[in-house]
């Protein structure tokens, strides 16, 4: 790729989306700075905040370019240099507002739309930012990196047949993109177009041996063995110096998993620890969160709280929630209401959480106001937040179906606020061995969120806090929550899912027994399995490893013994 002239903004702009398409962020990033001075170049203020930005002072940045601003607030270049700053610094609600200004300034400012639609991207605001991408290719027909960000963004709402056509029109013009393929590969797997997404994850890996996430996703597919290649090329890539530690890490859970197929248990379970641990540096993780978190409802919420505030909330009985921990069946659980007729299934939705976030007005839950605040709130204020929830959710909603399934297992932790919002919402606990659910999730690498499973003893306290918060909700608000015993469901379906239908007030339906003819997007960890008939063999997998998991079996304690009871300690 040829160096552009410092003074070609064009052609620096063009060489930022080259990078950025092909996943050099870094470069991008400077690419875009040196955009940005050759359009500010003629005013001197402005192009020593650049080079600045460019040589990475960004205090000195900052401090130039707001003093611009202060002179000439609707400065659209100083506004376009302020939000680059901003969005360096990981604070892309002000990219965006900075952004919103300087493209109603100057509609064609170079590089600014995209930058705001990626801003948008970067803070979850997926449908503002399907648009924006629209009206980008809409200026420029075919553009792949708009294309890209588009098809990305359409992942998360739903629209996964849309996602793959994009990527796939990207990379007609452009094959040589590894994370491109990578997207590809995640679109057709969630599309359940397994043998396209092997080609797609295997020419991601062809084309980068190194791509540890590509590797993670072979793997992660669970129904597709990888072989004593797979094997040798993966140990070789994590022998080799240089490789970044999200490669490293993606590696080690690709290879353990590989291992553990081939029947190599201790390396396996080495491999995993190994992962775990280079996962787990990089999060910011505090066990006691949730236990406070779990603390302060137990001390607040009890039938009293509830009896004087029923019949608050929004009255639709829309969603279904299912709740627990990761790997604990409920993507099963999942499938197979959306086999109903009445049910469609969404993926894991994050707007609950947002809503809980945003009334604890602080970055941590020990520091904020919620769940406390949930007392302070007026009953127009329960209904107007159930009313967002269902506006949130709505666009994730494709077929018309009266009820959807919300299946974020983290909901747990908001039961009440799911109780004092949406009263006639179902609630489902889906739950499996704790040993056998805690080291599932060790197993597995998430893509984003779920920072305690990374660590065997954040495992333990996780399932532990979440089985007494669990225990007081059925005692304040007796039969409210459905439970379903992952144990059960594997060893009797039909019962089961009888059950389950007569909580939710459905009439069965055989095809919720055929739940793996079903040929609906599924976008979580268990896609492949979900897709085949019920098995017991995985039941009691865990046992395999059972040598190596006394110190996690100690901390759950007598859990472990009572299971399936839900006795405190």
């Amino acid at each position: 790729m040829s160096e552009p002239a410092e003074g070609d903004a064009a052609a620096l702009g063009a060489r930022a989306e080259r990078l950025r398409l092909a996943g050099d962020i870094a470069g991008a990033d400077l690419a875009t700075a040196r955009q940005i001075k050759a359009l500010v170049n003629n005013d001197p203020a402005l192009g020593a905040a650049a080079q600045a930005l460019i040589e990475g002072r960004f205090t000195d940045a900052h401090g130039q370019t707001r003093a611009v601003l202060d002179r000439r607030p609707d400065d659209p270049l100083a506004l376009r240099l302020f939000a680059e700053i901003a969005a360096r610094a990981g604070r892309f609600h002000d990219t965006e507002a900075l952004l919103a200004r300087a493209l109603a300034a100057a509609p064609g400012l170079a590089g600014a739309r995209f930058a705001y639609a990626l801003a948008l991207h970067l803070q979850g605001k997926t449908v503002e930012t399907i648009a924006q991408a629209d009206r980008l290719l809409r200026e420029a027909p075919g553009h792949p990196l708009f294309l890209q960000l588009g098809a990305a963004a359409r992942m998360r709402v739903g629209d996964y047949a849309a996602s793959a056509t994009a990527y796939r029109a990207v990379l007609d013009v452009h094959p040589d993109l590894p994370l491109t393929w990578m997207g590809y590969g995640h679109a057709l797997k969630t599309l359940g177009r397994q043998p396209e997404a092997v080609a797609a994850y295997r020419e991601a890996v062809r084309l980068q041996p190194a791509l540890g996430e590509a590797w993670w996703s072979l793997a992660n597919l669970k129904t597709v063995a990888l072989s004593a290649d797979d094997i040798a090329q993966m140990a070789a890539e994590l022998d080799r110096d240089g490789l970044d530690d999200q490669d490293r890490f993606h590696l080690q859970f690709a290879l353990g998993k590989a291992m553990e197929d081939h029947g190599r248990d201790a390396e396996a379970f080495d491999l995993y620890v190994r992962a775990n641990g280079l996962r787990r540096k990089s999060l910011p993780y505090d066990a006691w969160e949730l236990t406070g978190h779990v603390a302060r409802c137990m001390a607040l919420f009890n039938p009293a709280f509830f009896a004087a505030r029923a019949g608050n909330g929004a009255p639709a009985g829309d969603p279904i929630f299912i709740v627990g921990l990761p790997r604990s069946g409920s993507t099963l659980i999942e499938q197979i209401l959306a086999s109903h007729s009445q049910v469609e299934g969404t993926q894991e939705l994050p707007d609950l959480e947002a809503i809980a976030w945003r009334l604890g007005g602080a970055a941590r839950p020990s520091e904020g106001a919620y769940p406390d605040i949930l007392a302070a709130l007026s009953p127009q204020e329960f209904a107007a937040l159930g009313e967002e929830y269902l506006q949130r959710a709505r666009v994730h909603r494709k077929t018309g179906a009266p009820l959807f399934v919300d299946k974020m297992p983290n909901n747990f932790a908001h039961i009440a606020l799911i109780q004092l919002i949406l009263p006639n919402a179902r609630i489902i606990d889906a739950r499996r061995h704790p040993v056998g659910c805690c080291f599932s999730a060790f197993k597995q690498h998430f893509a984003i969120g779920q920072a305690f499973t990374y660590d065997l003893a954040d495992l333990a306290s996780y399932y532990r806090d979440y089985v007494d918060l669990m225990d007081h909700f059925d005692a304040a608000l007796p039969g409210r929550v459905h439970r379903v015993i992952y144990e059960e469901l594997v060893a009797a379906p039909e019962a089961q899912v009888r059950r389950l239908l007569d909580y939710c007030g459905l009439p069965f339906e055989p095809g919720c027994l055929r739940f793996h003819e079903n040929n609906r997007a599924v976008r979580t960890a268990s896609s492949e399995q979900v897709r085949q008939p019920i098995f017991t063999e995985g039941v009691d997998h865990w046992r395999r490893f059972e040598p190596w998991l006394g110190p996690l079996i100690d901390r759950l304690g007598n859990i472990v013994a009572n299971y399936p009871k839900t006795l405190k300690s």
